[in-house]
């Protein structure tokens, strides 16, 4: 009895035992079976599902945000992650390795169009984990798909991110279980087999092209299909290059499209129609206007105007239909030029929009989300993303890809499961974008153009900027849009590689970029003082200098028993150095805020320091992050606040562009309503920056100096300092390079053209110099120019103080006077001639100011110009007798009644600005510049009056 219910029991036990464990057995054989069913499907999948894309494990509808991070496992067999890695790399493998079988099948189908390929189809079944596994009828356990709620990380931050497999417990729901088969279509949703197939390797990308044309940051890239290539910009226009008919690689600028009062972002192309024989180019603008632009004509024929805000995306529907959006907030349909459809389609800034061919629509926004809309209907929002989502693009078969500012690159189905996760960039990522073949590219504010295979970063090019946009041309080619305002095209294919010179150039112009961030001890390299700084004395024993040599800085010692400077070593940064500050961008600066905007937005860094102008810096941070320049005020005071700035003074030389005033005050607001903005005690005062010449007349002096090469030549006592005609012809190519002020970045001058102009002003009598020290101002200006010039002084030939003397020398020549001021004013736009001046500025003062009787109107003011930027320079210094000699020069020219108003202006702003951030203020109270300001006050000119109050100030 007892043994026949033991038995019972025992069977009764059995039988439960055997339930208990049916679901676990029916996920074990699920897994196993969708793992092998993956990897059979590969001979079934066609054109780009799944061909040399990034690995991927397929992942449930992100119907929430989970902190679950584990991998499936049983008690029998766990299920190891890098193994699951392995078989859907073996997926991807086996499917590219029939790319190019494909691709000759789609070829003859082409050639025979009635041998149509029988259609296949794939069955999706349902597994609930909370009960045993149940397939439709007619599925086959091939088809299996296994469902996950939460997904897991399988890599490192440094690599990628596979989501893999997690076990839940809580059942879907129907709208749930209805999002999967979805995916699965989309994962085999066939399309055309690409131009070139991959195959498992990938060449080196190499640059190709420069395209060079814009004046400022070049913002957006149009691939506009066989036609060309359109880029935006920030100077306002839109360009639109296309293939040099005598260079197939190389790109000509075909038209420039003007129209945009502002900068330039989005473009979309519109195909070739009746209406636009040869296409269309729509662009959108910060001025909140969208153009239509006809190729053919290089005309506006649309003009859409409805945004409030800058417009951030376009899209162009399959029937015609424009979309954009807006950082109002907005998206809008429009037809004919008329807008049809308006939706607030998130609650803050919309910031990219991406239409796909099959039909849906897409928005990203600075909510960090992604939207997928039924008309103006939400049906799906993507959670994911830390930060802005900056950028969608579509990845075909597969997805859609988007960029945020989180620095993360993300893959997603169209449904809303995150598929894969590219991590690689330091920074901000504006731009990704894919190719057939499967690569990805991705441009960041980390200056680096990232190009991705099966998730993993497999090349990354630097730029002498940000990358604003990146996209693929058809044939597999890169172009990026950089903020050093050029656009280029980066190839694989050796036949377009660019010349080993230009190749050289660019390196070189890395180098250089990097250079200028170089940080020694936390200080800029580049700001550092050359060696010829060893040539003045130190002021006390034992006293630190810190020079300039070559790629590091030095540190000197002043050994004042010996008069000489002892070399301690070569200064690095240090752990204490790293600790100082806030690095941002690989540059140290002395705040890295977080920047809560409110309304929703997401938290921003913004990098800070002390010596900057927070209205500039504001402006400069807006723009990148693309937020309203409403905010403008809120982020100043920011920064004011957190910085411990709460007395700032405005730079006086700002003027907003949209008021004129100091300061931007948004509409609706007065300055003084803000009871947090910071009060404005001083509008002209202190003066922060250099100030310059920069315009020229170069046919006018080249035209001047072969008049006097002429005189020369036919004079037999001096033909033998005239030049030849080759010498000649060099002057209009520096003139050119000089006139070319937006490629100052990237053109070169060579150390032969700064000895034509010496070999000019060493042997041409004095009253035929003043062309070529006007040749001289503008070759200061430009990079190369100014670093030629002070290696030329390093090693003992001052060219510069020789035509100095030269110049003022008895009898005074006014032209030389007039030419040689401009000169050296514009000597200070540029840090590395600084030292000299410091090191020559009594004897440039004193010279100039004993020329005073002869000086022209424009002669005076260059000498206040002059003046003023040695008052910036000494309080920077803080070269108290430097200050002083240009306080008393200062103040010769403001109790001048003759001086003109401009040159009294700047005269005083330069006694003000030494009062207020220099050691002089005693000094100028002694020399009674009491009665100075208040002359001032009373004049009839309001910029003096002003700057006079502003003195008068200082006085009490």
């Amino acid at each position: 009895m007892s043994r026949g219910g033991g038995g019972g029991v025992g069977r009764h036990l059995h039988h439960v035992s055997w339930l208990w464990r049916g679901p676990r057995r029916a996920l074990t054989a699920a897994r196993d079976l969708y793992v092998r069913s993956l990897t059979g499907c590969a001979g079934h999948l066609g054109g780009d599902a799944a061909f040399g894309y990034p690995s991927f494990a397929a992942a449930a509808p992100a119907f929430g945000r989970t902190d679950s991070f584990s991998s499936f496992s049983s008690s029998r067999r766990s299920y190891d992650a890098s193994a699951a890695d392995e078989d859907l790399r073996e997926l991807i493998r086996a499917a590219s390795q029939r790319r190019v079988a494909e691709a000759e099948v789609a070829r003859q189908q082409q050639r025979h169009p009635a041998a149509v390929p029988r259609s296949q189809s794939v069955a999706m079944a349902r597994i609930d984990e909370d009960r045993p596994c149940e397939f439709a009828a007619g599925v086959s356990a091939a088809a299996v798909f296994p469902r996950s709620r939460s997904y897991a990380v399988g890599a490192g931050r440094r690599g990628r991110k596979l989501f893999g497999f997690v076990s839940s417990k809580k059942k879907p729901n129907s709208t749930q279980a209805a999002l999967l088969p979805q995916l699965v279509v989309s994962l085999l949703r066939s399309s055309p087999a690409p131009p070139r197939p991959y195959d498992g390797a990938m060449a080196e990308y190499r640059l190709g092209v420069q395209l060079h044309g814009h004046a400022d940051d070049v913002r957006g890239i149009c691939v506009c299909g066989d036609a060309g290539i359109a880029t935006s910009s920030r100077d306002r226009t839109v360009k639109f290059w296309t293939r040099d008919p005598e260079k197939e690689s190389e790109y000509v600028l075909s038209k420039t499209l003007a129209g945009h009062s502002s900068f330039v972002g989005p473009l979309a192309w519109v195909p070739p129609s009746d209406r636009l024989p040869e296409g269309g180019i729509l662009s959108g603008g910060m001025d909140t206007f969208i153009f239509l632009w006809d190729l053919h004509k290089g005309e506006v024929v649309e003009k859409m105007k409805g945004h409030n805000s800058q417009v951030t995306g376009l899209a162009v529907d399959t029937n015609g239909d424009i979309i954009s959006s807006s950082m109002d907030c907005t998206v809008r349909r429009w037809r004919n030029g008329n807008a049809i459809e308006v939706w607030e389609a998130h609650k803050v800034a919309v910031q990219t929009v991406l239409k796909l061919p099959t039909g849906e629509l897409f928005t990203g926004s600075s909510d960090s989300t992604i939207k997928l809309w039924k008309g103006r209907t939400c049906i799906q929002t993507f959670s994911g993303h830390a930060d802005t989502v900056r950028c969608l693009a579509p990845m075909p078969g597969l997805g859609i890809l988007s960029a945020s500012h989180d620095s993360t690159v993300k893959l997603w189905t169209l449904t809303g499961q995150p598929l894969l996760e590219m991590i690689g960039h330091s920074s901000l990522v504006y731009s990704v974008d894919a190719h057939s073949s499967g690569l990805i590219a991705s441009g960041s504010e980390d200056r680096s153009l990232k190009i991705w295979k099966d998730g993993v970063c497999v090349q990354s090019i630097e730029h002498p900027g940000c990358i604003w946009d990146a996209k693929f041309l058809e044939n597999g080619d890169i172009v990026t849009a950089c903020s050093d305002g050029t656009a280029r095209i980066w190839t694989t294919d050796t036949n377009r590689f660019c010349s080993d010179e230009e190749l050289a150039a660019y390196t070189d112009l890395i180098s250089q970029y990097t250079l200028s961030r170089k940080t020694v001890g936390g200080l800029k390299l580049m700001d550092l003082p050359g060696v010829e700084a060893l040539q003045v004395p130190g002021n006390s024993d034992g006293q630190t200098l810190i020079v300039r040599e070559g790629d590091n800085g030095v540190a000197y010692s002043w050994n004042s028993a010996e008069l000489k400077w002892d070399k301690i070593g070569e200064v690095v940064d240090g752990p204490e150095d790293a600790a100082q500050g806030q690095v941002h961008d690989g540059v140290r600066y002395d705040f890295g805020f977080n920047v809560d905007i409110g309304d929703g937005e997401p938290i921003r860094k913004l990098p800070y320091n002390r010596s900057d102008d927070p209205y500039a810096v504001a402006d400069k941070w807006l723009l990148k992050e693309n937020l309203p320049l409403t905010y403008r005020q809120q982020v100043v005071e920011f920064i004011l606040q957190n910085s411990g700035q709460n007395n700032f003074v405005p730079d006086p030389s700002f003027r907003d562009p949209y008021t004129g005033a100091n300061a931007y005050v948004p509409a609706g607001q007065s300055s003084s309503s803000n009871g947090s903005a910071p009060k404005q005690i001083f509008k002209h005062i202190p003066k922060i920056g250099m100030l310059s010449f920069e315009t020229a007349q170069f046919d006018g002096i080249l035209k001047k100096v072969t008049e006097f090469n002429a005189t020369l030549s036919s004079d037999s006592e001096q033909k033998q300092v005239s030049l030849s005609e080759t010498e000649m012809s060099r002057l209009p190519a520096i003139a050119k390079v000089l006139k070319e002020t937006s490629f100052y970045h990237t053109s070169k001058l060579a150390e032969a053209d700064l000895a034509l102009l010496v070999k000019i002003l060493n042997s041409w009598p004095p009253k035929m110099m003043f062309p070529v020290i006007d040749f001289l101002r503008m070759f200061v200006l430009h990079p190369d120019g100014a670093a030629l010039l002070l290696k030329t002084i390093e090693i003992g030939n001052d060219v510069l103080m020789e035509t100095f003397r030269k110049a003022v020398a008895l009898p005074v020549q006014p032209a030389n006077l007039l030419t040689i001021l401009k000169a050296v004013t514009n000597l200070f736009d540029n840090s590395c001639l600084h030292q000299w001046l410091r090191i020559h500025s009594a004897e440039i003062i004193d010279s100039l100011s004993n020329c005073k009787s002869s000086f022209s109107k424009n002669s005076h003011l260059a000498y206040a110009t002059l003046l003023l930027n040695y008052a910036v320079l000494s309080i920077e210094s803080k070269d108290e007798q430097s200050q002083a000699q240009v306080l008393s020069a200062a103040l010769e020219i403001a109790e001048d009644d003759a001086q003109d108003f401009d040159s009294k202006y700047r005269a005083l702003v330069a006694v003000g600005s030494l009062m207020l951030k220099g050691l002089v203020k005693s000094l100028a109270l002694d020399l009674d510049v009491k009665s100075v300001a208040s002359s001032a006050k009373a004049s009839m000119d309001s910029k003096i009056a002003e700057v006079g109050a502003d003195i008068e100030l200082l006085t009490r």
